[in-house]
């Protein structure tokens, strides 16, 4: 029987580790030929010297499985290295299908105590690192759909955050970034789809280096139970959404961990207000809005216990 995946070639990026690493099994396991990229830097902040050893070892677990895959060292945020990542999977497997975006650091503190360098390098790995892949990556697709004359299957997969949906108080460059992502997922959907690209935004939910501190005091599972945090409950949709089956699923927003997925709505007016004359006053202003804003709870964003259903041990 043919695995939906069969033929297809991805490139997955911060897949050394934990969620990428998991995203990287489950499309070989699906028959994708894969290349794993992950810069190799043992600390969470992108601090250290770049170690080529995670992302072979993942590339090592595919092939004793029996699947195809490569090793890639480079840093995304990197215009030439990006480019490079892009022609390596077209150079060994003849084509680029499937690109996931995951690689991303953490440097997290205060608005008030935040450093430039602190902004700069997140903003530089996450949103620059997405943007660099993608745009190599649509240039091949685009290339391709010309040459067929027609759509070409082109999957994308960025890695967004609930930290953009609902607030992270120390994470102001991590909350941008992933704000970030989905503009670019979103704008990336629209230009693509003549040619036969989707691209998607995921909102995973796990338990790794990166959400260490997040999850840091939630009762882990008993043994034999589900662990919903697993970063192997994220990679089923990450398959899907790679897959052909998916090809009527564009430019959308989806949160999942454990059994459970959520497709997000983009935003809505949640309520509207016409001045009695031609613009708005401050009295006016002041008269409508100040009762509405005092009827509503001062904080409606939700923490990972209340969405999770997870208590703290």
């Amino acid at each position: 029987m043919a695995l939906p995946l069969d033929g297809l070639t991805a490139v997955v990026t911060g897949a050394g580790r934990g969620l990428g690493r998991a995203e990287a099994l489950e499309l070989a396991r699906l028959g994708a030929a894969v290349v794993v990229n992950d810069f190799g830097a043992p600390g969470r902040d992108g601090s250290g010297d770049a170690s080529a050893a995670p992302a072979e070892r993942t590339a090592a677990e595919i092939t004793a499985a029996g699947g195809r895959a490569v090793a890639h060292t480079g840093d995304v945020a990197d215009h030439e290295q990006a480019r490079e990542l892009v022609e390596l999977a077209i150079s060994s497997y003849g084509k680029l299908d499937i690109l996931v975006n995951n690689a991303g650091i953490l440097r997290d503190r205060m608005i008030f105590s935040m450093t430039e360098d602190e902004w700069d390098s997140v903003i530089r790995v996450h949103l620059k690192g997405h943007f660099n892949t993608t745009h190599f990556a649509a240039a091949h697709w685009r290339a391709r759909s010309k040459a067929a004359g027609g759509p070409v299957h082109g999957r994308i997969v960025n890695t967004s955050s609930e930290a953009f949906l609902a607030g992270a108080a120390g994470q102001p460059n991590y909350a941008a970034a992933k704000g970030g992502i989905v503009g670019l997922t979103t704008s990336t959907a629209l230009a693509l789809a003549k040619y036969g690209v989707t691209a998607n935004a995921i909102c995973p939910r796990a338990r790794t280096r990166m959400t260490e501190d997040v999850f840091a005091g939630f009762a882990e599972p008993g043994e034999g139970q589900l662990d919903p945090l697993a970063p192997e409950h994220v990679a089923p949709l990450v398959g899907y959404l790679a897959s052909p089956a998916a090809a009527g699923v564009n430019g959308q927003l989806l949160v999942v961990h454990g059994g459970m997925v959520a497709v997000a709505e983009r935003p809505r007016i949640a309520a509207k207000f016409d001045s009695a004359k031609d613009a708005f006053s401050y009295a006016e202003l002041d008269g409508l809005l100040t009762p509405y804003y005092a009827d509503r709870p001062p904080n409606e964003t939700f923490g990972a216990a209340e969405v999770l259903g997870l208590k703290r041990g």
